[in-house]
């Protein structure tokens, strides 16, 4: 049984580490750049009532992120929340959140034009995204260990206990 299990995780993991994004500030940014290392990846948006969680996210960043948790923010439109550029929303995240943690371009998550670790997503584990600041988080070695809706708070035990567990904590 291990062998087979040894080989879903290598798998696993070469599967996500395939998967890049254009990062807000230019260039590619993506798995293979954290390998080793869990993920927490969020779908977010400037314009949501959820939008307040983007401080939560970068709490996370600033508390396990030298533990070696990367915290991913994927703004998108997909449901029609978000501002126009990605010039626009990485101002406003900095401006107004203090964000440092990685981001992407303005990425879509759901549908066919869904970028392709979301089509990945719901292929595999049956998750889509239904609303803004849905979270994934993703293992060291490529597995799913975890996905929350928008009213999960990021930094609540739920998500928190998910990512000790994936730190070895």
């Amino acid at each position: 049984m291990l062998p087979f299990a040894a080989s879903a995780a290598t798998a696993e993991e070469a599967q996500v580490q395939q998967f890049r994004f254009p990062s807000i500030d230019g260039g590619e940014i993506g798995f293979k750049d954290w390998e080793g290392r869990p993920v927490l990846v969020a779908n977010t948006a400037s314009l949501c009532g959820f939008t307040p969680q983007l401080a939560d996210l970068q709490k996370l960043w600033d508390t396990y992120g030298e533990r070696g948790l990367v915290v991913l923010a994927v703004p998108s439109d997909s449901f029609r929340q978000e501002l126009s550029t990605d010039r626009e929303v990485s101002e406003f995240c900095t401006l107004q959140y203090g964000i440092t943690m990685p981001m992407t371009a303005i990425t879509p998550v759901r549908g066919e034009a869904a970028h392709p670790f979301f089509a990945w997503l719901r292929e595999t584990e049956g998750f889509e995204p239904q609303w803004n600041f849905n979270k994934v988080l993703i293992s060291a070695d490529g597995a799913v260990l975890g996905t929350w809706g928008s009213n999960e708070t990021p930094t609540g035990p739920e998500i928190t206990g998910a990512i000790e567990a994936a730190l070895g904590s």
